[in-house]
């Protein structure tokens, strides 16, 4: 009896430890750690030092857990409305919220002392800046306020690279500015693509996502348009010297295929069109974040 009373504790706290691990958004989390990775990378040509990168993806790490976690809190009424976020640990009522507003609170403070004191202050302010941007300015005004939301707010998704330049330089430079761009403009049609695959959703909830307040076809005319924005912009490393012919070679490829994508869901979308084009988005971004480093370093 006593062994399985001890074995339902430990399932117990395994499922505990799960569901907070998912408050943090973990693939979300891993792809801006990668972008990180690139920007402190192109930042110098010689090797990272370990005492300065481990420090740094440790506290950009916790501190994008615990804006996930403030927008898993934010929106829990939100998302027990739809079906794609309906089985999260608040909605679900697993978790109090208190306990996650303890969790997110101790990530941050964790993450930021972890910056300051280990890696320089610019980078923590600036983190704490975007995770602001993030928790508190996108998830709990732009969200409910504008079909711009993912716009705005898109611009703290796309500090990683930047926070992981002035990590090793601690000096804010036009290449990473660049970084911040390309992830900047590949937002919204990354996530517009899903907004049309989950209007239904978008409208019970009654989030004014653009498809919800102007349409699928206003939508999707946008996605097409921030898709051409793309790929000029990520022909501008190659552009300034940043990049050589490798990078130039495989961004375009990338862009093509996404263009590709987008000019399907705008003239000839089938039932999953939008979605495939969401989850080709993120292995877009990854790759080309990939071919940079390998450009770099070629």
């Amino acid at each position: 009896m006593q062994t399985i009373t001890s074995n339902k504790k430990l399932e117990h706290h395994s499922i505990k430890w799960r569901e907070y691990l998912e408050l943090t958004k973990p693939r979300v989390v891993a792809m801006l750690l990668l972008t990180a990775v690139v920007g402190m990378c192109l930042s110098t040509q010689g090797a990272l030092p370990v005492w300065t990168l481990v420090p740094a993806l440790a506290g950009i790490g916790l501190m994008s857990g615990a804006a996930a976690a403030i927008n898993h809190l934010v929106d829990r009424h939100i998302d027990a409305k739809m079906a794609r976020t309906l089985r999260r640990p608040l909605p679900q009522g697993s978790l109090s919220p208190k306990r996650v507003l303890t969790f997110a609170t101790a990530l941050g403070l964790l993450g930021f002392v972890m910056l300051y004191a280990w890696v320089n202050p610019l980078t923590a302010w600036l983190t704490f800046a975007s995770m602001v941007g993030y928790a508190v300015v996108y998830t709990m005004f732009l969200k409910r306020a504008t079909p711009q939301n993912i716009v705005i707010g898109g611009l703290a998704g796309a500090a990683p690279p930047l926070l992981g330049w002035t990590a090793i330089t601690n000096e804010i430079h036009g290449f990473a500015i660049l970084l911040v761009m390309i992830v900047f403009t590949w937002t919204p049609p990354h996530f517009w693509a899903l907004a049309v695959h989950r209007e239904k959703d978008y409208a019970r909830a009654k989030v004014p996502m653009l498809p919800v307040t102007h349409g699928s076809e206003f939508t999707k005319t946008c996605i097409f348009l921030y898709t051409v924005l793309l790929t000029v912009v990520c022909l501008l490393p190659y552009l300034v010297g940043m990049s050589g012919v490798l990078y130039l070679i495989g961004s375009t490829a990338l862009n093509l295929v996404f263009l590709g994508y987008a000019w399907k869901l705008k003239y000839a979308p089938e039932k999953n069109t939008a979605y495939s084009m969401f989850t080709f988005s993120i292995w877009h971004l990854m790759l080309m974040f990939v071919i940079l480093l390998v450009d770099h370093y070629l």
